[in-house]
C-alpha cells in the first residue's frame, strides 16, 4: 500500500475549535506539525513535528520545510491561522506546492490591496478609503457618507471594526480602530492603517470555497448573527446545505469573479459579502478556512469534510465536494456581561437539552478574565453551542435552549446567563 500523503500543519489554534480538523485529516494523511511549542492534544493525530522559534517568520520556516523535505518529501502545506498564512505561502513556495504565492495571500491579508484589486476588476463592493490621520478619516467619510465603517487594514475576526454615524462618532471611535493590535506581532502597511468604508446594508453571509486551477467551488454558506452594535462581533452563524446561494448564477459568478480578480487559484477561501437590494458587496476574502466553527457546521449540514477537502486541495489532490447531508446547522457564542470578568466555573445544566442539540462546550477556564466585546472580541467567548436540524427555527430553539441552561459563576459568586 502506498504511503499517506505528508501534510505539513502550521501551528493548530485552540483545541475546541480545531480538533476536528486535525482528527479528519490524520485518517486520510500523514499529518507534520511546525508550532512554537511541544505538540500535548495534538500528538495522536500526528507522524511528526518540528518546534521553532516563530511560525510567522516565513522564509525561516521556508528553510525548515526545506530540510523536511529532503529525508520525507511533502506533498501539501495547510494553515487555518489568520496570522500565519502569509508565512505558509513561503513554505509552499520554497516546496512548489499549491498556493505558494505570498504575493496572492497578502493581496488577501491587506484589506487596501484587496479593495485595489477588486476594483480595477469591476467587482461590486463598498468604496473604502486608507487613511492614516483622524483628519484624513473625517475627509474620507465626506466622501464615502454616514454612516462608514472604520475598519482595520489587515486584521481578522472584526477586530477592530465599528459603525460611525457622524463625525462625532468618527472622532470617538477612530482611536479604537486604529490601535487595536493583531494578537501576533504581524507588521502592516503603517502608513495608512485605517480603512474608511462605505456602509452597505443588508444580510452578511460568509462562503467557504475549495479552489482549484482557478475554479471557485462553493461548499457552504453561512448566515450571519451579528451582535454589540456599532462594533460587528459574530455571536453566531447558520449554515443550510441547500442554501439557494450555493446555485444563484449572480452570486456564483461574483464569487468567480472575485477569486479571479485577486489571482487566488488554489487553496481553501472563505469570503464575505453582504447581499444588499442591489446585489452582493464584497466584504473580504480571507485565504484559509473560516473561523468561529463554520466548517464544523458545515460537515454537519452538508456531509462534507472541511479539513478532508482541504488537505485534498493543498496536495492537488480531487476532493470530495458533493453533499451527501442535507440539513441545518447553527451555533451561538456566549459570553459575560462586564469587562474583566474573572472566571470561577462554567457549565451547562444538561437536564432537558433538546435532541438538536449537537455539543454545548466551555471554552473560558476557571481563573481566566474575560469582558464582552469590544474588549473582548472574540477572545472573550465563555462557551458555545452548536446544533444539527431541518430549518433554522429547529436550530434556533435548541440553542435557546442551551443558553438558557448555561451557568457562569464569578469570583464574587455572581451567575449569569
Amino acid at each position: 500500500m502506498a504511503s499517506k500523503p505528508l501534510l505539513l500543519v502550521v501551528a493548530t489554534g485552540m483545541r475546541v475549535y480545531r480538533e476536528y480538523l486535525l482528527r479528519s485529516i490524520s485518517a486520510d494523511f500523514r499529518v507534520h506539525l511546525f508550532h512554537v511549542a511541544e505538540p500535548s492534544w495534538e500528538c495522536e493525530y500526528l507522524s511528526g513535528w518540528t518546534v521553532l522559534p516563530s511560525t510567522i517568520d516565513g522564509p525561516a520556516m521556508a528553510d525548515a520545510a526545506l530540510r523536511l523535505n529532503a529525508t520525507d518529501p511533502v506533498d501539501g502545506v495547510l494553515c487555518w491561522d489568520e496570522g500565519r498564512i502569509l508565512a505558509t505561502a513561503y513554505i509552499a513556495q520554497a516546496l512548489g506546492l499549491r498556493n505558494g504565492d505570498p504575493a496572492v495571500v497578502w493581496r488577501l491579508r491587506d484589506k487596501a490591496q484587496t479593495r485595489v484589486a477588486l476594483a480595477e476588476a469591476g467587482v461590486a463592493q463598498p468604496l473604502s478609503i486608507p487613511v492614516k490621520t483622524l483628519a484624513d478619516a473625517l475627509a474620507a467619510a465626506e466622501e464615502v457618507g454616514y454612516p462608514a465603517i472604520l475598519k482595520p487594514r489587515g486584521l481578522g475576526a472584526s477586530l477592530g471594526v465599528v459603525r460611525v454615524n457622524d463625525p462625532a462618532s468618527l472622532r470617538q471611535m477612530f482611536a479604537f480602530t486604529r490601535d487595536t493590535k493583531p494578537p501576533d506581532p504581524v507588521v502592516y502597511a503603517s502608513d495608512h492603517p485605517v480603512l474608511v468604508e462605505q456602509c452597505v446594508t443588508g444580510e452578511e453571509i460568509s462562503v467557504d470555497s475549495v479552489v482549484q486551477d482557478g475554479n471557485v467551488t462553493p461548499l457552504f454558506v453561512a448566515r450571519k448573527v451579528v451582535g454589540y452594535p456599532p462594533y460587528a462581533e459574530e455571536i453566531g452563524h447558520y449554515v443550510d446545505a441547500d442554501d439557494p446561494l450555493l446555485t444563484d448564477f449572480t452570486f456564483t459568478t461574483a464569487l468567480q469573479e472575485t477569486h479571479s480578480a485577486l489571482r487566488f487559484k488554489d487553496g481553501w477561501t472563505h469570503t464575505e459579502y453582504m447581499l444588499t437590494s442591489t446585489g452582493p458587496q464584497l466584504i473580504e476574502v480571507n485565504g484559509r478556512l473560516g473561523g468561529d466553527m463554520i466548517p464544523y457546521l458545515g460537515r454537519l449540514a452538508t456531509g462534507i469534510d472541511p479539513g478532508v477537502v482541504a488537505a485534498s486541495a493543498a496536495c492537488g489532490l480531487p476532493v470530495a465536494a458533493q453533499p451527501t447531508e442535507h440539513r441545518v446547522a447553527g451555533i451561538r457564542f456566549f459570553y459575560v456581561d462586564h469587562d474583566d470578568t474573572i472566571i470561577e466555573s462554567v457549565k451547562f445544566v444538561d437536564t432537558d437539552l433538546p435532541a438538536a442539540l449537537d455539543q454545548a462546550t466551555v471554552v473560558a477556564r476557571p481563573g481566566a478574565v474575560v469582558s464582552p466585546p469590544p474588549k473582548g472580541t472574540v477572545w472573550g467567548r465563555i462557551a458555545y453551542a452548536t446544533a444539527l436540524g431541518d430549518s433554522i427555527e429547529e436550530c434556533e430553539h435548541a440553542l435557546d435552549t442551551a443558553g438558557a441552561a448555561l451557568r457562569v459563576t464569578t469570583s464574587h459568586s455572581v451567575t449569569v446567563s
